[in-house]
C-alpha cells in the first residue's frame, strides 16, 4: 500500500515546481544586465561631461581668473554660470558687444563635445525691486537675458533651436543672501546648463 507524502511536503514541492516554471531566476539576470547597460551608458555621459568641463575650462581661463565666469558639475548637469554684468548693463537685456566672444567660447563645446546633450539657459536676479528699468519685475528681467542668450546661440552660433530652452527664475533662487553687495552681485547672474544625457534630443 503507498502511503501519501505529507501534505507540507506537497506544499513545498509545488512552490518550487512554480518558481523554476516562471522563470525568476531568467528575469533577475535580465534585469541586472539592464542595470549594468544603464551603469554603463552613465559612465559615458559622466565622461562627455567631464571632458566638455576641461574643454570649457580652458577656453574660459582668463574669465575664470577674473571671476567673471564659473565652470560647475552639478545635479542638475554641467554649470557654466555667468556674473551678469559680464553679459549685460545693468537692467538691460541686450548683450554687451564684448560678451559676445565669452559666449562663443561656450558655443564651440556646444556644438562638438557635448552637441548631442540638451541646454538649458536659466536667468536670475538679486532681490532688489525694479524701479527704474521698465521691466515688471525681476522675473521678465531674468526671463529676457535668458532668452537674449539663447537667441544669440541659436541664431548665430548655429545651435539647434530644440536643443534649448530658457528659463527665468528671478530672485528666487539665489546662491547668496543678498545682503552684502558682493552677494547681490553673486546672485545676478546666467547659467548654461548642459543638461544629463537621459534628456537627449530626441528622446
Amino acid at each position: 500500500m503507498r502511503k501519501e507524502l505529507p501534505l507540507h511536503f506537497l506544499w513545498v514541492l509545488v512552490l518550487i515546481i512554480g518558481f523554476s516554471s516562471s522563470g525568476c531566476t531568467v528575469i533577475f539576470q535580465k534585469g541586472r544586465r539592464a542595470d549594468l547597460d544603464k551603469i554603463s551608458k552613465l559612465k559615458n555621459q559622466l565622461t562627455d561631461l567631464e571632458r566638455a568641463k576641461l574643454e570649457l575650462e580652458d577656453r574660459l581661463k582668463n574669465e575664470i581668473d577674473d571671476k567673471e565666469v564659473k565652470v560647475d558639475m552639478m545635479d542638475k548637469g554641467l554649470v557654466i554660470t555667468f556674473v551678469a554684468e559680464v553679459l549685460f548693463d545693468s537692467g538691460k537685456d541686450e548683450l554687451k558687444p564684448e560678451s559676445l566672444a565669452k559666449l562663443e567660447k561656450v558655443s564651440d563645446v556646444l556644438n562638438t563635445t557635448v552637441r548631442d546633450f540638451l541646454v538649458g539657459v536659466e536667468g536670475h536676479t538679486d532681490n532688489v525691486p525694479i524701479k527704474y528699468s521698465g521691466w515688471k519685475s525681476n522675473w521678465e528681467l531674468s526671463t529676457a537675458r535668458a532668452l537674449s542668450v539663447l537667441h544669440f546661440l541659436v541664431d548665430t552660433q548655429g545651435l539647434e533651436a530644440q536643443r534649448l530652452s530658457a528659463t527665468g527664475y528671478g530672485e528666487y533662487h539665489p546662491v547668496a543672501s543678498n545682503e552684502a553687495k558682493e552677494d547681490r552681485q553673486k546672485n545676478r547672474r546666467v547659467e548654461i546648463v548642459i543638461l544629463p544625457k537621459a534628456t537627449k534630443k530626441g528622446r
